[in-house]
């Protein structure tokens, strides 16, 4: 193994799963379904407005380590406002996914190379309620992640 440094959040994740009493959830391979269609219009209950924010912003925080879950979580906070079941469901999925990965973090090594290396990925009015559209980017230097973003 390379020298090098491993950042992780996972004994913050696993308090997440925990208070969400989803430690011994099902693990997903992804953090959001390839299909995933939410809208504001749901015909889904309503769910805890409450319980729902804080799953949001305790992703949100978590995104701060894991880009893996950045856009998918940015998705998900759009419906913060008035959540249903099936806002709900796309969160703990997020969770799930969590679980799956809970050894996943960043890892920088001491490397000769420089090369920088950049990401980009657009949905051009991918919102089904009001068509905004969602970009994000990714950029490291050799092993190093340094830079990251999604926003819509």
């Amino acid at each position: 193994m390379k020298d090098g440094t491993f950042v992780s959040q996972k004994k913050h994740a696993e308090q997440i799963l925990r208070k969400f009493n989803m430690k011994d959830c099902k693990l997903v391979a992804t953090p959001a379904e390839p299909s995933m269609n939410l809208s504001v219009d749901s015909s889904r209950d309503p769910v805890n407005p409450t319980l729902f924010k804080s799953i949001i912003g305790s992703l949100r925080y978590l995104t701060i380590m894991r880009p893996d879950i950045m856009y998918v979580e940015g998705i998900v906070s759009r419906y913060m406002e008035k959540p249903k079941q099936d806002h709900l469901i796309a969160a703990k999925r997020i969770l799930r996914y969590i679980k799956g990965m809970m050894d996943e973090g960043l890892f920088y090594t001491n490397s000769q190379s420089s090369k920088l290396i950049g990401y980009l990925d657009s949905d051009y009015g991918g919102d089904l309620d009001d068509r905004k559209s969602t970009s994000e980017y990714l950029f490291h230097i050799g092993s190093a992640a340094f830079s990251w973003s999604s926003k819509m």
